[in-house]
């Protein structure tokens, strides 16, 4: 292995995207039923995670771009530490937590990641998880995370490396033990990737169909969405907030009952929610079109554990302005079906990496003209479908946030695990100061779009929200 490893055009253009109004640090959290303490997690990360190199360099500059080199002071104790949430030490004290440590930025002198451990959290224990977008995408930074479960963790995915005997001890010795422990045949495979787009189709239309110079030129001729307010100057603080569960597979029988894809209903709700934000806000949403942007996985299923970025962009517009919730879940499933379809995310892929050897300058501009275009970012992760563990404590439920580039002030991310569905919402404090009005618009449109489309097969509206999680056969679609 080199010294020094240059960062891929993609990964430079999203660790260049940095800016204090809006951080490209993807921010997760776990929950965990049962307590657990500081050495316990760092004798987990020490032997689950930090194995993938990437978690122990850091980045340097150089006259020929970004590089990765390995952090020759890197210390665990320094990325994995605790904290305490003050008052009732509640859910709404850790969102205002979560909402903090997506202000702060990252430490460039050291690799770019951090765990804050919550040991006293609604009777067991929280972690959050900052990760910076530059290491890799949050498909692939899901499945790492997994990694940390007792389920999932497998050290023959870790990278093979010349170097591994300079890791220091106190990671060295729990990562050898369990490479003689591990039993990989007994491990689970990537669930999730199985949903996403087939990375193989995708590149084939890409190279049979539309161009790189096409998709830059019908990106570039798409116009701005509708002016709402939650699209305007930005402001260094955010606000991070989730839902209550949903059952998952009642999402799965809504969808079945319209032909139309999970995706499609829940994005379908998100649209009813982003009308009932505006409306109980007394702004008009006739004729209003909110543009999101979606990340498309371009990963094959085989390379799920790979860091690095290997996503496209594309557009959905939300029709926020028709009145029936039936017609805007079948306008999102007719959009969804033409982009899978297309070749816009494999060129979208090509342009990120083009972008990451322009100068900053012309970066800068491009990535601005393109985040002009929407309001929000836009994703649907399925995650696995059984509940896991981390040494035996039972993780109880994770979301993840997406980070969102240039001038987008709102970022949307639906997360599914063990058989529920979970909303997460991160935004600019200065235009979306309460974000729990969107969770509540997304909880009531999701249940009115159940009974409503029951009511018109003649069934009894099964209720929306899960009595205990159950496991299905299908996957979660993800764009």
């Amino acid at each position: 292995m080199k010294d020094y490893e240059p960062l891929s055009g993609v990964d430079a253009a999203w660790l260049r995207m940095d800016e204090p109004t809006n951080l490209m640090t993807i921010t997760s959290v776990l929950v965990l039923e049962d307590a657990m303490d500081l050495a316990t997690l760092r004798e987990i990360v020490a032997e689950r995670f930090v194995g993938f190199t990437r978690f122990r360099q850091r980045i340097r500059s150089a006259s020929s771009g970004e590089q990765w080199e390995l952090d020759p002071h890197f210390d665990l104790t320094q990325h994995v530490r605790r904290a305490a949430l003050p008052g009732d030490a509640g859910k709404a004290e850790l969102q205002e937590r979560v909402s903090e440590l997506m202000s702060t930025p990252l430490d460039r002198n050291k690799p770019l990641w951090h765990l804050e451990l919550i040991e006293d959290y609604a009777g067991g224990s929280a972690i959050i998880a900052r990760i910076h977008h530059c290491i890799a995408d949050g498909i692939a930074l899901v499945q790492v995370l997994l990694s940390l479960t007792d389920e999932y963790f497998d050290p023959s995915r870790f990278p093979k490396t010349k170097r591994s005997s300079r890791l220091p001890g106190l990671i060295r010795a729990p990562l050898n033990a369990a490479k003689k422990a591990a039993d990989a045949a007994g491990l689970l495979l990537n669930e999730g990737a199985h949903a996403m787009v087939d990375p193989s189709r995708i590149t084939l239309r890409a190279k049979q169909g539309m161009s790189l110079g096409a998709a830059l030129s019908k990106l570039a001729l798409i116009g701005a969405d509708s002016h709402t307010r939650i699209k305007g100057d930005l402001g260094v603080a955010k606000n991070a907030a989730w839902s209550g569960p949903i059952d998952l597979d009642v999402v799965k029988k809504t969808a079945h009952a319209i032909d139309a894809k999970v995706n499609d209903v829940l994005l379908g709700a998100v649209a009813g929610a982003l009308r009932y934000y505006l409306d109980e806000h007394g702004d008009s949403t006739e004729g209003v079109s909110i543009r999101g942007m979606i990340p498309v996985n371009l990963r094959p299923i085989e390379k799920a554990f790979e860091l690095g970025n290997q996503f496209g962009l594309v557009y959905v517009d939300l029709p926020i302005g028709l009145s029936e919730r039936a017609e805007r879940v079948m306008n999102v499933k007719h959009q969804m079906d033409e982009i899978k379809a297309s070749s816009e995310a494999a060129a979208a892929f090509g342009i990120l990496e083009v972008l990451g050897y322009f100068p900053t300058e012309l970066e800068e501009q491009a990535v601005r003209l393109f985040s002009s275009k929407a309001s929000a970012v836009l994703t649907n992760v399925p995650g696995p479908r059984n509940h896991l563990h981390m040494k035996g404590r039972r993780l109880q439920h994770i979301m993840p946030w997406v980070p969102r580039a240039g001038n987008i002030g709102i970022g949307i991310s639906i997360f599914s695990y063990a058989g529920e569905v979970r909303l997460g919402i991160a935004c600019d404090d200065g235009l979306v100061p309460d974000p729990e009005t969107i969770l509540e618009g997304f909880e009531r449109e999701f249940a009115q779009i159940v009974e409503s489309f029951n009511q018109s097969r003649g069934d009894a509206a099964p209720s929306p929200t899960p009595t205990r999680a159950e496991a299905s056969d299908d996957n979660v679609d993800a764009a």
